[in-house]
């Protein structure tokens, strides 16, 4: 298992339940699966041709990874309605964002 593969995975499974679980407390399962519904946004992958290039970085690629989406998710941060899932979205964007170093 390489570093790259621990390192993505580990952010997007591992830190979403201490992100949960320490500023979510009371409801800390609900937020963990808001976190892990948010991967969801990796479904505009499968417009991409190919589907996966490990050396491509999917911020600004792929639309739900596009600048423009980022600004609609940072807007959301602003309703109670949807900060959490907006937070998960913000989240896998940095995550998906390190990728592009890795």
């Amino acid at each position: 298992m390489s570093l790259e593969f621990t390192i993505h995975y580990g952010l997007h499974f591992v830190a979403p339940l201490f992100i949960a679980y320490f500023f979510f407390k009371k409801n800390w399962k609900v937020v963990y699966f808001i976190f892990l519904f948010s991967m969801l946004v990796d479904l505009d992958h499968l417009l991409a041709t190919p589907i996966f290039d490990k050396n491509r970085c999917s911020i600004n690629f792929h639309p739900l990874h596009s600048y423009i989406a980022i600004g609609f998710y940072c807007v959301g941060l602003f309703f109670k309605k949807t900060r959490v899932l907006c937070i998960a979205l913000l989240f896998h964007m940095l995550t998906d964002y390190i990728d592009c170093y890795l």
